[in-house]
């Protein structure tokens, strides 16, 4: 399995041995996601030693009002190493508003003409600001992965344009049955899982942090919302994974 979105610098364990449990769960391989400069580069050095390890670098909307928002050549020169596999996180996020929202919108725009000028995916993360999303990416004509998928108002541009949708450990949660509804309109080679650690933990870890080795839990709710058998569909997302992020 690949999880494919967990902040490892984040994490108040060593990377070293999240790597190793997930690896002993099942899961082979995950991109780490850097948010902000000095996060990127934390996040380009656990990929350079750990070679389960791929990065998606990115300034995080809730960081647009910071200089690191106005240093994006340096994180054009990071986006060139070879274990960087993706722009993002990026979007906007008008439920927090911790970033004046006209400052996310040109941080956003920025981040996907650098995603365009590079080949490379773009991880999104939206919060009641669907519609300017959808506005925004359709103008991007790149791989795009809707990352923690809890917006279902944006489903229908997400089906109609072919985008990844990531869905993280708030699927499992009782109360989640709206986006369980979600995960079952999603094309089967459009679905992907994530654990967006340390945030996030599954049903059956609520109170502790998240981890890579988590991700299996979040594959199962997935499998048994869609009435899908667990280990055919697991590797079927594991594809998904490799196709979304050109893995090797």
């Amino acid at each position: 399995m690949t999880d494919t979105h967990a902040h490892l610098d984040a994490c108040a364990e060593p990377a070293e041995a999240l790597v190793a449990r997930a690896r002993a769960a099942g899961v082979d391989r995950i991109v780490a996601v850097g948010s902000g400069l000095d996060s990127c580069r934390e996040t380009l050095a656990i990929a350079g030693r750990e070679r389960a390890v791929w990065a998606a670098l990115g300034i995080h909307p809730h960081q647009a009002g910071d200089p690191d928002a106005e240093r994006l050549d340096e994180l054009r020169e990071l986006l060139a190493e070879e274990r960087a596999v993706a722009v993002g996180e990026t979007g906007l996020d008008f439920y927090r508003d911790y970033a004046p929202r006209d400052r996310q919108r040109e941080l956003f725009r920025r981040q996907l003409e650098l995603a365009s000028e590079l080949g490379k995916t773009v991880v999104v993360h939206t919060r009641d600001a669907e519609e300017e999303t959808a506005a925004a990416l359709e103008r991007f004509d790149g791989t795009v992965i809707l990352h923690c998928f809890s917006s279902p108002g944006l489903l229908p541009a997400a089906l109609e344009r072919g985008y990844y949708v990531s869905f993280a450990g708030n699927v499992t949660y009782p109360k989640a049955e709206e986006l369980r509804e979600a995960a079952r309109q999603v094309p089967a080679d459009r679905l992907l899982a994530e654990t967006d650690s340390p945030y996030l933990s599954p049903q059956p870890r609520r109170g502790r942090p998240n981890e890579p080795a988590n991700v299996v839990h979040t594959v199962a709710a997935l499998a048994e919302a869609r009435g899908e058998e667990p280990e055919g569909f697991a590797a079927r997302l594991d594809a998904n994974a490799a196709a979304a992020f050109s893995l090797a």
